[in-house]
């Protein structure tokens, strides 16, 4: 297995939006891990390149006819590799968590594995995909908040409620997809955007920093605006036309949207550098999908 398959296997540029779930939830909790925060991305990277890797092994027969091109119908990359892969970052992802956050992170981390592996062996082709798709993210995101879910639940929400309307979405990426689950995603886009643009009251309590205030909140709303000129608008355009390519081109835009929507949340808690540094992973992330598509 050549590091070209193994990168395509994995949809190395889409992992660049994964990182801004465990610190969004993490600056939204008051940081509650302290400086052990910042292994908390690595394990969510871990687990969602597991994700990957497994749901190439679970696709494997219908990619062979509907996209021969990848990595395991090519022939590039065995099944047993996939499986071998996806296993070994799965106890990457959970090790790293409980190094990191102990016993309060791995009660958030071996469910978050749990989803993510029934997900692609058992619920993806089922109604629930999407919302089993939004629970692991939303796991992701408390996770960095150390299980605290009452002060991580707007970021929660936001990113569980993004990624259920471009999983629903995603589904029409080969065949297209209907009118009304376009219009969907493109209602929960605007709705989410909203919520992660709506300034933050300042916090008071010792396990908070200083959020809120004037700039924090002109941050969020620039970062929750881009975040719903980016995806809206190729949501917008499949609503027109869901056929597959406009359909696919949807979700590509829904992937990288990730990350100015994680930066708006982050920034509404006052951690405004932390989320310029997220922002900047955007142009990475698209000129990467270039090279390696991330859907």
């Amino acid at each position: 297995m050549r590091l070209g398959d193994l990168a395509e296997l994995v949809r190395l540029p889409a992992v660049l939006t994964v990182p801004g779930d465990t610190l969004a939830g993490a600056a939204a909790a008051g940081w509650p891990l302290g400086r052990r925060t910042w292994a908390l991305p690595i394990a969510s990277a871990c687990l969602y390149w597991a994700g990957m890797a497994l749901n190439d092994y679970a696709d494997r027969d219908l990619d062979a006819v509907e996209r021969p091109e990848r990595p395991i119908p090519s022939g590039r990359v065995l099944p047993r590799q996939a499986l071998a892969l996806a296993a070994g970052l799965t106890a990457a992802g959970v090790g790293a968590a409980a190094a990191a956050g102990g016993r309060r992170a791995l009660r958030v981390a071996a469910p978050l594995a749990a989803t993510v592996w029934a997900y692609d062996l058992v619920i993806k082709r089922t109604a629930l995909g999407p919302v089993a798709m939004a629970t692991a993210r939303g796991l992701d995101v408390l996770l960095g908040g150390a299980g605290q879910a009452r002060r991580a639940a707007v970021p929660m929400a936001a990113v569980a409620a993004h990624t259920a309307g471009v999983t629903a979405l995603s589904r029409g990426e080969v065949h297209g997809s209907r009118r009304g689950i376009a219009v969907a995603a493109f209602g929960t886009t605007v709705a989410v955007a909203a919520l992660a643009g709506l300034p933050r009251p300042l916090l008071r309590d010792r396990q908070h920093p200083a959020g809120g205030g004037t700039r924090s909140d002109i941050a969020a709303a620039v970062f929750a605006a881009t975040y719903a000129v980016t995806v809206g608008r190729a949501q917008a355009a499949a609503a027109e036309r869901p056929d597959g390519p406009t359909v696919r081109k949807a979700t590509g835009a829904g992937v990288r949207g990730l990350i100015p929507l994680q930066a708006a949340l982050t920034a509404r808690t006052g951690a405004v550098a932390t989320a310029g540094v997220l922002v900047t992973m955007g142009p990475v992330a698209k000129a990467a999908a270039k090279v390696v598509s991330p859907t």
